[in-house]
């Protein structure tokens, strides 16, 4: 098949997969069209849909440049944006349908979106809280609850999370009540959890990570600490061993979440991402993704935040774990501690 690459300023979820290569977004030239209009250029209303400034929809804006005819300009089917290209070409990428009468021109010409997209697969308004009623375990080794003892070479070593973290949000009373993992907590003053069976908390800045680290007496992990947690003492590359095996840790995804939600890889602050299905697995739930000591999820489910001040998250995410290096060694630096989106968050060490 043929790989689509129109040089332009809008990117849609459509993936050529082509021999040899990752597959990448489709570009279409909207340069003469209406989507371009505006300063800004085209934005997103808030129930997802692509919108240009004058309110029109993606699916009112359907010229394209004359020079891509088989490509006549962005629609819409369900409120999920897509291209107008040749039903057969769409029907050759994977996860895409082609729907007719979307488009303008001839019938072979019709809307390719990502299959089973939908603008309504969760409400961002709903605050679900899914943690309610969890406890922390007992800690071990002295350590406090839901942390285990890190054996150091010459010294007592450190306590660190078995899972990765969860919150709380603590009121001017010090009283504590649930708080849902698919939002920034902002302002809230939270408290940090290690729970089993939890929805770890995602869309974490560095800063908030280490805010709610405190406000439970414990502290972010240095790298160092982290790193030790994760390879165990023989120095290992994944947390239960040297070779990779995937689906052992939540490691893999095949289409990014963005995409089937909304078209391209945007709008990463949703709640509705790690609301989709095959995203955030719940804390300990894959037992084979832990470490000689016992810590969970260290590779993969949620990027998790260190003590670092540049700003350095590891291990990856459910997306990726090799991108930026496999399993343990896997570092972000791209960010500093103020970023935040869905794949951020964080687990807590103390001494």
């Amino acid at each position: 098949m043929a790989c689509f690459r129109f040089p332009g300023v809008l990117v849609l979820g459509l993936l050529a997969a082509c021999a040899g290569e990752v597959p990448a977004p489709v570009e279409l030239e909207l340069a003469d069209s209406p989507l371009a209009s505006g300063a800004d250029g085209p934005v997103r209303s808030p129930d997802g849909r692509l919108e240009i400034p004058d309110g029109r929809t993606a699916a009112d804006a359907r010229t394209a440049d004359a020079s891509f005819p088989d490509a006549p300009g962005t629609c819409s089917v369900n409120g999920v944006p897509g291209v107008c290209i040749d039903a057969t070409t769409c029907a050759d990428m994977p996860n895409h349908v082609a729907t007719p009468g979307h488009c303008p021109g001839p019938a072979n010409i019709q809307c390719c979106t990502v299959k089973g997209a939908s603008m309504a697969t969760c409400d961002p308004s709903a605050v679900p809280e899914p943690n309610a009623g969890l406890v922390e375990e007992p800690g071990e080794g002295g350590c406090p609850a839901g942390m285990l003892r890190i054996a150091g070479s010459s010294s007592a070593g450190f306590c660190i999370d078995r899972f990765e973290a969860s919150l709380e949000l603590v009121s001017d009373a010090g009283e504590t009540s649930p708080w849902s993992p698919y939002f920034n907590p902002g302002a809230h003053r939270v408290i940090a959890r290690s729970f089993r069976g939890a929805v770890p908390q995602g869309y974490m800045t560095g800063e908030e990570a280490k805010g709610a680290c405190e406000e439970a007496g414990k502290r972010l992990c240095t790298d160092t600490e982290w790193l030790r947690a994760c390879r165990g003492p023989d120095g290992n590359i994944f947390p239960y061993g040297n070779t990779r095996e995937t689906g052992v840790c939540n490691d893999h995804r095949d289409l990014h979440p963005a995409v089937e939600l909304f078209g391209s890889v945007t709008n990463l602050t949703s709640p509705c991402i790690n609301e989709l299905h095959d995203t955030i697995d719940r804390t300990g739930s894959r037992t084979g993704c832990t470490t000689a000591e016992g810590a969970y999820d260290m590779v993969g489910n949620l990027h998790e935040w260190t003590a670092d001040e540049a700003g350095t998250f590891r291990g990856g995410f459910y997306v990726d774990t090799i991108e930026n290096g496999p399993g343990c060694l896997y570092v972000t630096t791209a960010h500093n501690t103020l970023h935040y989106d869905y794949s951020t968050g964080f687990r807590c060490c103390t001494n």
